[in-house]
Order: C-alpha cells, then sequence, then structure tokens
C-alpha cells in the first residue's frame, strides 16, 4: 500500500511535468492508475479529479497574466465547461468497453499533436488564419468556428483529455491578440473549470477512487510547480520527441490490450 502511494506520487509529478511541458498530464497519470489495478474507466474519472490540482498550482501563478483578462476567460471558460459536462455524460453513458477501445486513438492523435507543435506548424496555420480574420465575413466565420472548437475541446476534456490543453493553445492563439503567456494563463482557467465541472458529475454518478486521487494529486502539485523551472534548462524540442515516441508505444500497448 505504501509503495503504491509513493508510486503515485511520482507518476503525479512527472504528469504535472507533463502538463507544464506539452499539456499532455494524462499521459502519465492514466496508465499509472491502470498498473495499480484500477479499472479503466474508473482510472479516467479518478484522473479527471486528480487534475484539478494541477489547477490550484497554475492558477495563482498564472494571475499575472491574467490580469484584464478575466472577462474573456469567463466567457471561453463557460463555452468549455458547457462541453465538459457533455462530455463527462457521454463517458458514464458509455459502456466501459467502449472508452477502452477508443482511448488508445486518443492517445496516438496525442502524440501526433505533440511533434507538430514542435514543428512551427500551428505558428504558419495561425498566421494565416489571422491574415483571413482581417476580412469582417472570413473573421465571423473563424470566430463561430473557434467558440465550436472550444466545446468541442471541452468535451474532450470532460471524456479524456490528454491534448487538449495543446488544441485549446492552437484556437486561443487565433482568437486572442496577446502573447503566448497571456492566452496560455487563460488556457489554465479553462482546463481547471472543466475538471472541476466533470468532477462535481462524477461524485455523483461515477465510482472515484479517493485513495488513488491522494497521491496523485499531492505528484500533480509538485510537478506543476517544478514544471517551469526545468523548463529553463532543458531542450524542449527533444524532450517533446521523446514524450511523443512514448505517447505512440503507449498507444500501441491499449490498442494490443483492447483489441486482442
Amino acid at each position: 500500500m505504501i509503495l503504491q502511494f509513493v508510486f503515485l506520487i511520482a507518476a503525479g509529478i512527472v504528469a504535472g511535468l507533463l502538463a507544464t511541458i506539452a499539456g499532455l498530464a494524462s499521459i502519465a497519470s492514466y496508465p499509472a492508475l491502470l498498473m495499480v489495478g484500477i479499472p479503466p474507466v474508473v482510472a479516467n474519472v479518478s484522473n479527471t479529479v486528480s487534475l484539478i490540482c494541477t489547477g490550484l498550482g497554475a492558477i495563482p501563478a498564472s494571475l499575472k497574466e491574467l490580469k484584464g483578462q478575466w472577462k474573456r476567460a469567463f466567457y471561453y471558460t463557460i463555452l468549455a465547461v458547457i462541453g465538459s459536462l457533455i462530455g463527462s455524460s457521454l463517458l458514464l453513458i458509455a459502456p466501459a468497453s467502449t472508452f477502452e477501445k477508443v482511448v488508445p486513438f486518443f492517445i496516438f492523435i496525442a502524440g501526433f499533436m505533440l511533434i507538430l507543435s514542435g514543428r512551427g506548424t500551428e505558428i504558419k496555420a495561425e498566421t494565416q488564419l489571422k491574415r483571413d480574420a482581417e476580412h469582417p465575413t472570413r473573421h465571423r466565420w473563424i470566430q463561430v468556428a473557434s467558440f465550436a472548437g472550444i466545446i468541442f475541446v471541452g468535451g474532450y476534456l470532460g471524456y479524456f483529455g490528454a491534448a487538449g490543453g495543446v488544441v485549446l493553445l492552437a484556437i486561443l492563439a487565433i482568437i486572442t491578440r496577446e502573447s503566448f503567456a497571456k492566452y496560455n494563463a487563460v488556457k489554465n482557467v479553462m482546463t481547471f473549470a472543466c475538471n472541476i465541472a466533470a468532477t462535481a458529475l462524477f461524485i455523483f454518478k461515477a465510482t472515484i477512487d479517493w485513495g488513488a486521487v491522494l497521491p496523485l494529486g499531492i505528484g500533480l502539485l509538485i510537478g506543476g510547480y517544478c514544471g517551469p523551472l526545468i523548463v529553463r534548462h532543458v531542450n524542449i524540442r527533444i524532450l517533446r520527441m521523446l514524450i511523443a515516441i512514448a505517447s505512440f508505444i503507449l498507444a500501441g500497448y491499449l490498442f494490443v490490450k483492447a483489441y486482442f
């Protein structure tokens, strides 16, 4: 029991670091819960509850960047929370076997998106979309599509969530005219609220392994705090590639486990 507690703290620290570096906390925390014998859906639910701890560390650290942005953050967060409630409800309605079979694809896509985010392709897309946004008609359509995208990503965060933060950053880069630090702070608020909304539903409708949530949450707090300090001293491009490769390996393992 003590070893499991320590293992989950360590997994939480890694997940907190991944959340800071790549927005991929669930790549580490979800498999760790599976490894200690927790069923897939219960593991996913417990993981979402634990991820609230990442927000508890990120929001206070983002207050400087959030100054003057609370109104915008509020509206975007409302859209994301609507999606989160839909996604978490879908998780509870769908059979557990369905969740097991779709998760490998989510993780594979998360790894693929991480590679793209390190190659500058999102910057090219952002530049083109911002150029299009100068045209009134195109601007309206981009805004509508972006708001729909926020709801969709919120739904994904409520259902599983790996790389959801990466997608939100891409959307916010298009619909805001702020620096990365500022819209990343808005993203922190949105993901935090999505996890809280999903947790509120899970408390009444799902099984939560609180014995796993506690050590994982402790680790997420530590990792979330230490992440920015570590990022300053490592090669992010190489680190992103290693994380992506690990994502592909994990996706392959879960695919084999679910289908064979």
